[in-house]
């Protein structure tokens, strides 16, 4: 008698299915790549447009004759440096430059040392009329220049500042004051009053709190108070025009204006003398540039 043996297979699990991709699913405030694609785009031109007028200009001073602008097709043809070696060689180009910095510099750390410590007082000190006198430096930039070319000039003859650099940069100052300690004002307003208590339990004075500790934390408030500074003084034209008699005392705003006479503009050696000026520009915000961001946008807000 045989016996048989009946295997008897376990049941098999069902096969998987097939793997199905997952939609991921966007995150809020993410942009897709349509959205993404037209923004760089738009940054693109965005940037063309800014940095046209600036290698136009640059164009422009690669020409040898004054009229190609006229006619910028045939610059292509003539393209030189003939008109930078002239402006180095036969114009005031170095002295331009000598007063540019002078009184550039001389208004950047004066203007930053009094728009700092009075944006600090109004901020953390409470005297009779702080408010009052915050509102009476805004009020001073509401007269144009016009009006206040006559009276500075009576007050600079006076004082015997008539073409020097210094009357220069105090006038310059009380154009650059009010907005930097307003500027630095709302920027000290971010920086916590504790830090100042602690400077006081340490025994620091006042001035050794706002010197050691404040200062140092408002680096980038005053990179950005630093470069208005320095913008305002290295491209005005109207005070220094006036106050400023010598030729070899001349910024390079004015000195500008001595390559255009009554019937006659030499564009291509302006157009040079436009590209020298813009390196000090270019070297100065190098040198603010991290900071400049994050001061102009703390300083609007009070934390």
């Amino acid at each position: 008698m045989s016996t048989t043996t009946v295997e008897t297979s376990a049941p098999t699990a069902p096969a998987p299915a097939p793997d199905t991709p997952r939609r991921r699913q966007r995150r809020r405030g993410e942009r897709g790549p349509a959205a993404r694609l037209a923004s760089h785009i738009l940054l693109i031109v965005a940037s063309l447009i800014a940095f046209f007028p600036v290698a136009w200009l640059i164009f422009l001073s690669l020409g040898p004759d004054k009229d190609d602008y006229l006619h910028p097709g045939q610059i292509w043809h003539t393209m030189s440096l003939d008109n930078y070696a002239f402006v180095l060689r036969h114009s005031g180009f170095f002295d331009w430059l000598e007063s540019s910095l002078a009184v550039t510099l001389g208004t950047t750390l004066i203007g930053l040392l009094i728009s700092a410590t009075s944006g600090y007082a109004v901020s953390r000190m409470r005297f009779p009329g702080y408010k009052k006198f915050m509102w009476a430096l805004l009020i001073t930039q509401m007269f144009p220049i016009a009006v206040l070319i006559v009276p500075m000039y009576q007050i600079l003859s006076d004082l015997g500042l008539i073409d020097t650099y210094l009357g220069l940069i105090l006038v310059y100052c009380t154009t650059v004051v009010p907005y930097t300690a307003w500027l630095l004002k709302g920027y000290f307003d971010t920086i916590p009053f504790e830090i100042d208590e602690a400077g006081r339990v340490d025994g620091l004075t006042p001035f050794g709190t706002f010197v050691r500790l404040i200062l140092p934390l408002a680096k980038p408030g005053l990179a950005v108070a630093a470069f208005y500074n320095f913008l305002t003084a290295f491209g005005e034209v109207a005070f220094a025009s006036t106050f400023m008699l010598s030729d070899n005392k001349y910024t390079f705003a004015v000195g500008l204006q001595s390559f255009v006479s009554e019937h006659d503009a030499q564009r291509n050696l302006m157009a040079a003398t436009a590209v020298l000026i813009a390196i000090p520009v270019s070297v100065f915000f190098y040198l603010v540039q991290k900071n400049l961001v994050t001061g102009l946008t703390a300083g609007g807000t009070k934390g």
